[in-house]
This record gives structure tokens, C-alpha cells and sequence, in this order.
């Protein structure tokens, strides 16, 4: 048995008190009608007044207040854990679709690697739903969903090619991640999260700028740094993907891509902002497990967050009972009727 409220707590610790209080009233009302003179010429002008019925009154009151301080702090008896409805997380992937992606400094490709350990993760994710954000100089978008096979299919068809405009925009990228959850009606509900992979060359856009939008927003972004810090040519692919050579400028010179140590700068800071975690890759993977990990434990504290021990309410074991004494006080004469005795 537990009191889910206690604010009444001090009232009845004092009903004991009351209930002998008005036993003590009792005898002390005797005592004194002895010393006011003879007790039976009192008793007959207290016509229709008896101590004793006002002093059971009393405890009966008494004991109707306490039951009802009782029930009014909510009794509760048993207790069990319930697990509630968990509202789970959505995650949005935002991916880096610039050519600079299929730099090979990863086997067998920046933007290939990525997008396997990509379908890892969501195949991770379980009944949580993911959007995708893929972007270059402009951004391709898919709703949230918790079809992670169409959302990996979707991510599986597309390529660097497939950009309407190159580049590469940051900034762009989280405002379109944010625009996903905003058009949810039911996100604001849940856990927001944001993995944004790319080789850091922000081109153009305040992404900071977009991070503390995120971040007012409740959104967490997770950034993977992909690539390393020495220059890697970027491949040119024909459109059935055959390989054509690296790019180059036009002055003829080879086109790299590494990430700068301005570029990864940038990326902790949007990290940073949004209370999130920066990873970089490692040689030779892109470095999701690290991502995959931190959203396993996110998922994990959402779970024992959503775990609440539920109990029985028994205030009507109390609050009957109560309402009946009350009654039976209210009814009660304040003595019994006597007869007149003819003079």
C-alpha cells in the first residue's frame, strides 16, 4: 500500500489526537457538572444534551475526516511494471551525392562504401523510420518512413550523376533534414536524429546557421567525416558507368578532394551545436559502426525512459466508508429526548 500523494499526510497524524482530545472533554465535561452542583439537578436543565453522544459524534467525524484525507491522497495498492508505448526514433541520412564522393581513397569508392554500411544501419533501426537527404549543390529528399528496404532502395539507384546541380551544400542539406521532421505531424513526438555523411568541401550556404535551427528544434545530428587529409583525383564515370579518367580543371590540372582541416572544423562545430557526435573515417571504411553504436544506445535510454511501474487505485476503499460515518454524524441527535416530570 503507498499514498501516491502525501500533502495529507500531517492531518492524520493528528486524528489520533483529536479522537482522545475528545475523550478527555468528555470526562472533564463530568467532572465539572459535579462541581457545578448536585449532578442529577443538572443533568435534568441540560435537558436533551448528552456528553456522551456528542463525544461519539466527535469520533465518528473524526474517523469520517481521516478516511476521507485518505482516499483524497490517493491510495494505491499492488504495482507492476508496464512498458509503454515506445514513440521510437526517426532518423534522417543525410549523404553527401557530390562527385567528390567517388574519390577511391575507401574501397572501392567513397560514395559505394557509404551507401553499404548506410543499409546496415537502417536494416539496424528496426520499426523506427528513416528519411533520406541526398545532396550535392542541391537536395533530393524521401519522407520519413518505416519501409528501411524503400528507403535503402532509393539511396542503392542513385549516384553523383543523377545531382541536377554539383557542388557541394551543407547548409542546404540539414534545412532540407529539418523541413522532413517539420512535415510530420507526429515527429514532434518522437526522438529527431540526423546523420549527415560527407567529405566536408562545403562549397557554398551557413551550415552552422542550419545546425542551430536544428538544435532549437530538439534535432541531434550525428556527423561522419568521410575521406582523409592527403588530395585524392576525382573519377569521371560515362552514363553506363565506364570509367573515363579523373576530372580535371581547365587548365588541365587534376581535380582532388580532401578533407581540410578547416572542413572538420566545421563539421565538429555542427556537431557540437546540435549535442551531437563527430566521427571521422577510418582507413579503409567509412566508420558507420560508430553511428550504428551511438543510435543503439539512444534507443536504449528512450526505452528505460518509457518504463513506469503502474499501480491499483484503492481510494474508494476508503472514501465509502467515509461518506457513510459523515452521515451517520450528521444524523446523530446532540443528546436524547427526555420526558418532563410533572411539578
Amino acid at each position: 500500500m503507498r499514498l501516491a500523494t502525501s500533502w495529507a499526510l500531517w492531518l492524520l497524524v493528528a486524528a489520533p489526537a483529536l479522537i482522545l482530545l475528545l475523550v478527555g472533554a468528555a470526562f472533564a465535561w463530568k467532572r465539572a457538572v459535579r462541581r457545578f452542583g448536585d449532578e442529577a439537578t443538572v443533568r435534568r436543565l441540560l435537558l436533551g444534551v448528552s456528553p456522551s453522544i456528542r463525544v461519539w459524534k466527535g469520533i465518528v467525524l473524526v474517523v469520517g475526516v481521516t478516511l476521507s484525507l485518505i482516499a483524497f491522497s490517493r491510495p494505491q495498492f499492488g504495482g507492476r511494471t508496464r512498458m509503454l508505448r515506445r514513440r521510437g526514433i526517426d532518423v534522417v541520412v543525410a549523404m553527401d551525392f557530390s562527385k567528390s564522393m567517388l574519390a577511391r581513397d575507401v574501397y572501392p569508392s567513397r560514395i559505394d562504401l557509404a551507401k553499404r554500411e548506410v543499409e546496415g544501419m537502417l536494416r539496424d533501426l528496426g520499426g523506427d523510420r528513416v528519411g533520406i537527404v541526398a545532396f550535392a549543390g542541391e537536395t533530393m529528399s524521401y519522407p520519413l518512413t518505416t519501409d528501411s528496404t524503400a528507403a535503402a532502395l532509393f539511396l542503392r539507384d542513385l549516384h553523383p550523376n543523377d545531382m541536377p546541380v554539383g557542388g557541394t551544400a551543407i547548409g542546404r542539406a540539414l534545412v532540407a533534414a529539418g523541413r522532413i521532421f517539420e512535415g510530420d505531424p507526429t515527429a514532434g513526438q518522437r526522438t529527431k536524429v540526423v546523420v549527415l555523411l560527407t567529405d566536408g568541401e562545403d562549397h557554398e550556404g551557413d551550415p552552422l546557421a542550419a545546425a542551430q535551427q536544428l538544435a532549437t528544434a530538439g534535432v541531434q545530428v550525428h556527423v561522419l567525416a568521410i575521406g582523409s587529409g592527403s588530395s585524392e583525383p576525382i573519377p569521371m564515370y560515362a552514363e553506363d558507368g565506364s570509367w573515363l579518367g579523373y576530372m580535371r580543371d581547365a587548365a588541365g590540372a587534376p581535380v582532388t578532394s580532401r578533407l581540410s582541416p578547416e572542413g572538420e572544423q566545421t563539421l565538429r562545430r555542427i556537431a557540437d551545436a546540435t549535442h551531437g557526435n563527430f566521427y571521422k573515417a577510418r582507413p579503409g571504411q567509412v566508420g558507420l559502426a560508430q553511428v550504428r553504436g551511438a543510435l543503439v544506445r539512444l534507443k536504449r535510454a528512450e526505452l528505460r525512459a518509457r518504463k513506469v511501474t503502474v499501480y491499483d487505485e484503492v481510494y474508494d476503499w476508503f472514501l465509502l466508508p467515509a461518506f457513510v460515518l459523515l452521515l451517520v454524524e450528521a444524523a446523530l441527535p446532540d443528546g436524547l429526548r427526555r420526558k418532563k416530570v410533572a411539578s
